[in-house]
């Protein structure tokens, strides 16, 4: 059931590399600068996954300039988690840390449980398959959660 868009939203998953700069994308792309979207990460240990950058390319989301970050690098650069209205976690490792770093804020998390693609399939049609399942239960929860897209 969808709800009102939130002034700001902030992403997370394990790296900051696959499932939480899709979300990020796609929430960029279905409702513009109607909201502030951020992504982050309990680690930041990789780059932007090529896979992630390819499937998201096929709906026109533009992920090849992402600089993956994690929570202690938000914190870092003066971003505070309390800042944002609602935290959306994709892997129960960033519910847990999102949950950890914002006890002492009135914060609303969402936690949804999205496949990881990463290690699935063998040859690459297989692993691109894994990627697109990934992003399209992450299309389906943003609109479901958030209504049609607003942007075209």
């Amino acid at each position: 059931m969808a709800g009102p868009l939130p002034s700001s939203i902030l992403f997370c998953c394990d790296y900051n590399a696959v499932r939480s700069p899709m979300a990020e994308g796609l929430m960029k792309r279905y409702y513009g600068h109607q909201t502030y979207v951020q992504s982050a990460g309990v680690r930041n240990d990789l780059e932007i996954d090529g896979f992630a950058i390819t499937v998201c390319g096929e709906l026109d989301v533009e992920l090849s300039r992402h600089k993956s970050r994690s929570f202690d690098e938000m914190e870092q650069w003066g971003d505070d988690l309390g800042s944002f209205d609602l935290v959306i976690a994709l892997s129960p490792a960033s519910q847990r840390r999102a949950l950890e770093l914002t006890r002492f804020f009135h914060l609303e998390i969402e936690y949804w449980p999205i496949l990881d693609p990463t290690g699935l399939g063998e040859s690459r049609d297989e692993k691109l398959a894994a990627y697109r399942t990934a992003r399209d239960q992450i299309s389906a929860r943003v609109v479901d959660r958030f209504g049609p897209p607003r942007v075209r």
